[in-house]
Order: structure tokens, then C-alpha cells, then sequence
């Protein structure tokens, strides 16, 4: 099956199978209410990242059985199924936190099990080796990159979008040297483009939680994938994600520093504020693709050419988009005019 044909399947079984589960989610109590912080104001189905889900572990599933994928690394994407079903049941139910977050660190755990000792970072002016250390960093780095997608999926197309970007670039990179993450990339990259036609402002469907942590989870464990197979470093991840990561990160440690309830719901990342701003989902999202193909994108391919140099560069990378964050007052609901 060649790549092309496999990613125009998936894209029309993506959008199929979401418009399914649109019609489906009331049954299943799938439906967003509107709260006070939220982005909408009309009750919206949730949970359309199923299809998402379910598409990826079927297409591992059979490059599985095919054996162009190890046993090793399926079991370890295979784990993002169970972070999927956690996804859902929170969906419909709530999962309390002292349920979700153990059992997110324990298939961390997993898959760093199932890879074997994470590979040296390359500082530049300094390596740090494998070891116990980066092993348990590698478990933290899973459970909040999960998460992370989980925060930034809170206006229409948002995350789609960036999972589009991520997957096509993953790709362009890694397509003479990585033949799994070139199949993993392109088989995300078409499911989000099908789901994106439901979701794109104003959405008809959200991902919801099953759809935001399953790919969180997803790419961190691809990023693992690449960094054992010598094809992509940590730093190019942190640059293709960088919009995500300095937004949910400075956020968090804003909240933190103001002494804010930071583990409950809020709405004020910088992206959630800027939306406000300009009152429109679409050009925020629209924007922060062009920073992703204009800044991000270009400074990842350079991480991969310049292995030595990858911290300077993603440092480079990111300070634009911290000031960026404080300019929309990450962390407070409220926008500077």
C-alpha cells in the first residue's frame, strides 16, 4: 500500500468516522456544555478524537503484522490506547485526577520500558548520557506533553492544526531515514486533516480529552522512536511543539507564581486571551500556523543538520514566542489593548 493511497484513505475515514460519531455523541452524554470560561456558546459534541485514535492503532496494528514495525516500538505505541480509553471515560465521567495522573505515569513508564534506556542529549557543550536520570525525565516528558495538548486544545481547529503541522514536517525530515516515523507521521497527519474538517471555526465536534491526550502521548512516544533510530533530537521536538510548550508551560508557572488553583479548569493561556482579543478562533489558529511554518519549522530542519548547535537554536526558537505569551498575559483572562 503505498503512502499516498494510505494517507488519502485515512483521510476520508477520518472525516467519515467523525461525522458519525457528531450524530452518535449525545447517546453516549458526549456533549460540551458551555461554562462560563468557555470558548462557545452553544452545547458542541465532544470526543470526536476517537476516530483519530482508533485510525492510528488500526494502521500500527497492521504494519505490525506486515513486520515493518518491531515489536518493541508497537507495544509502546499500542500504550497510547489505553491513554486513549482513559481519555474517553474522562470524557463522559470526570476521571478524578488521582485516578488519571498515576495510571498516565505508569504506561510512561511503560514505554520507556519497552525502548530500553533513553539516548544521550547532545548540549553542545556537553552530553548528558544515558542513564537512570534521562529515563525518568523521559516518563515526566510523556505525562506532560499529554497533558500539554490537553491544555492547548481550547478554541476550534487549534490542536488539529498543530498536529498537521508537526506530522507533514516530521515527515519531510525523516523521509529517507526513518521508515516508521514516516508511516506514523503521515497517518496522523491525515486523520487530524478529516477530523479538522469538523472542527475547523466554528466547530461542529471537539476532540476532547480522548482525542488531545492520545496525541499528546502519541508524539512524545514518536519522539522517543526517532531519538533511538538517530533521525530527530529532543530539541528538534521542543521547536516543531514549541507554540504548545512555552504557552502551557509559562502558563502553568504563572498561575503557580500567583498562587491560583493552576490544576483546575481556566481560560487564560495566551492563545485562549489572544482569541478574545481578536474575536475570532480562526485567526489565531491561522496565525500561529504561520509561525510555525515561518520560525518553527525551518529552525527544527536546522536541529537535525546541526546536531551540536540544537539547544542554541531551539533557545533562538523559543524567546520569540515567550515574549509573544507575555504580550497576550499568559496565565491571567484578561488582554493588554
Amino acid at each position: 500500500m503505498s503512502l499516498l493511497f494510505l494517507s488519502c484513505l485515512l483521510f476520508i475515514s477520518s472525516a467519515i468516522v467523525t461525522g458519525l460519531f457528531r450524530m452518535a455523541a449525545a447517546r453516549f452524554h458526549l456533549i460540551d456544555i458551555p461554562v462560563s470560561r468557555s470558548a462557545h456558546a452553544n452545547p458542541i459534541p465532544v470526543g470526536g478524537g476517537v476516530g483519530i485514535a482508533c485510525l492510528v492503532l488500526l494502521v500500527v496494528v497492521y504494519y505490525y503484522h506486515k513486520g515493518l514495525i518491531p515489536s518493541q516500538e508497537f507495544a509502546a505505541m499500542m500504550t497510547a490506547g489505553v491513554i486513549a480509553v482513559i481519555g474517553i471515560i474522562d470524557d463522559i465521567r470526570h476521571l478524578d485526577i488521582r485516578w488519571r495522573i498515576p495510571a498516565q505515569f505508569l504506561a510512561s513508564a511503560w514505554v520507556v520500558y519497552c525502548l530500553g534506556d533513553v539516548p544521550a542529549i547532545d548540549f553542545g557543550f556537553m552530553q548528558l548520557p544515558e542513564s537512570l536520570l534521562l529515563n525518568v525525565l523521559a516518563i515526566f516528558a510523556l505525562v506532560w506533553l499529554l497533558n500539554l495538548f490537553n491544555f492547548m486544545d481550547g478554541i476550534d481547529g487549534i490542536a488539529g492544526t498543530q498536529l498537521i503541522f508537526v506530522n507533514i514536517l516530521s515527515l519531510i525530515i525523516v523521509i529517507n531515514n526513518d521508515d516508521v516515523l514516516v508511516l506514523l507521521s503521515a497517518t496522523f497527519a491525515a486523520t487530524a486533516a478529516g477530523f479538522l474538517l469538523w472542527n475547523w471555526p466554528p466547530a461542529k465536534i471537539f476532540m476532547g480529552d480522548v482525542g488531545s491526550s492520545f496525541i499528546g502521548f502519541g508524539l512524545g512516544v514518536m519522539a522517543l522512536f526517532s531519538m533511538h533510530h538517530g533521525s530527530m533530537t529532543v530539541w528538534t521536538w521542543v521547536l516543531l511543539l514549541g507554540v504548545f510548550i512555552v504557552d502551557a508551560t509559562l502558563t502553568l508557572a504563572l498561575r503557580f507564581k500567583r498562587k491560583q488553583r493552576w490544576y483546575e479548569g481556566h481560560a487564560s493561556h495566551a492563545y485562549q486571551n489572544a482569541a478574545r482579543y481578536y474575536k475570532s478562533h480562526a485567526k489565531v489558529t491561522i496565525s500561529l500556523l504561520l509561525v510555525n511554518l515561518l520560525w518553527l519549522g525551518p529552525l527544527a530542519w536546522l536541529s537535525v543538520q546541526y546536531v551540536s548547535l540544537g539547544l542554541y537554536i531551539t533557545i533562538v526558537g523559543l524567546i520569540p514566542l515567550i515574549f509573544l505569551a507575555l504580550r497576550f498575559d499568559a496565565g491571567s483572562e484578561k488582554v493588554k489593548q
